[in-house]
């Protein structure tokens, strides 16, 4: 069968991932073109839709025969699930079983594509997830991991739920969200367009040191092409309140890129180092924003770093 698969049409095949659905051709062939279907690992993968906010999410999950805990995985803004292989396999290396799930808008799960009403909907989303991983009895301990936005997410769940959190484990971030690169003029130019506008036009940015990354994500039908301005003032109202949350005693692990043109990143390990309890950074010279898929070899410099962290901490 070729690798073609109807985004609408998958979603609304799909049931929550409690009913332990096999997955359909078109499923399968979704896994194979983004080449999350690990058919040389002895591991079961499922696909799930759930809903919440008026909107219906597809949820991802991996489950290896040998399992140590579960990782939570949130994607970036403009990203979906089928982006992050990498950071999957090296989960599923760790002996984690993996669940994420594509964001409000992002992928194969329903709403305006790359908008949101509230940051808050996100926070509702994650809670949904756990209850997902809860319905088919993903082991503890849950460990999260979160890029750019999906790092935001995360960040926000700390700050505000973290004492109630499911989620003991770990905590991951990656080159994650507190404001943007030049956010000052970002919000300017906000309210100046928000009256007379919707959104405006993407621009694909070299996000990635790996020359193949771009071409294949123009090419990929499941990115956004407009910025809504509904996300940005979404986004303006969650950074005054993370940024005058209560402090965390947690304690996450942080890859940043010194090259990232995307997020103000020198503001936000200011602001991460005040909110939590001595996080753990590596900063790596060359990488830019995408750090899930970066060069091979920096990609091999970061997950040895939190492998040592999640080990011993296992220990």
């Amino acid at each position: 069968m070729p690798d073609t698969f109807d985004p609408d049409h998958l979603r609304a095949s799909l049931k929550p991932l409690a009913e332990w659905q096999p997955l359909s051709d078109e499923a399968k062939a979704y896994q194979r073109f983004y080449k999350t279907d690990f058919a040389e690992r002895d591991v079961w993968r499922g696909m799930g839709r759930f809903e919440v906010d008026g909107y219906e999410l597809v949820s991802h999950c991996w489950w290896p025969e040998k399992v140590k805990g579960t990782l939570f995985l949130l994607h970036g803004y403009y990203d979906h699930v089928g982006l992050y292989r990498h950071v999957i396999e090296w989960a599923l290396d760790q002996d984690f079983a993996v669940i994420a799930c594509d964001l409000p808008g992002h992928g194969l799960s329903s709403g305006p594509r790359a908008s949101i009403r509230d940051f808050a909907e996100y926070q509702h989303m994650l809670q949904a997830l756990f209850a997902e991983a809860n319905s088919i009895a993903l082991p503890q301990p849950w460990h999260l991991c979160g890029q750019s936005t999906g790092g935001a997410i995360v960040v926000d769940h700390l700050l505000n739920h973290g004492e109630h959190s499911p989620a003991q484990g770990q905590v991951i971030l990656l080159a994650p969200l507190v404001r943007p690169r030049a956010w000052g003029w970002s919000q300017l130019s906000y309210y100046l367009l928000r009256p007379f506008v919707r959104g405006v036009a993407r621009r694909f940015s070299e996000n990635s040191n790996d020359p193949d990354f771009l071409p294949f994500l123009q090419a990929d039908p499941l990115q956004p092409r407009r910025l809504p301005t509904q996300w940005v003032g979404a986004l303006s109202r969650w950074i005054i309140r993370v940024e005058h949350a209560k402090k965390s005693p947690r304690r996450p692990l942080i890859i940043q890129g010194q090259a990232d043109m995307t997020v103000d990143w020198q503001h936000n390990l200011q602001v991460l180092k005040w909110k939590f309890d001595r996080p753990q950074i590596l900063l790596l010279a060359e990488a830019r924003h995408h750090l899930a898929n970066e060069t091979a070899e920096m990609r091999e410099e970061y997950f040895e770093f939190l492998s040592k962290r999640i080990r011993g901490r296992n220990l």
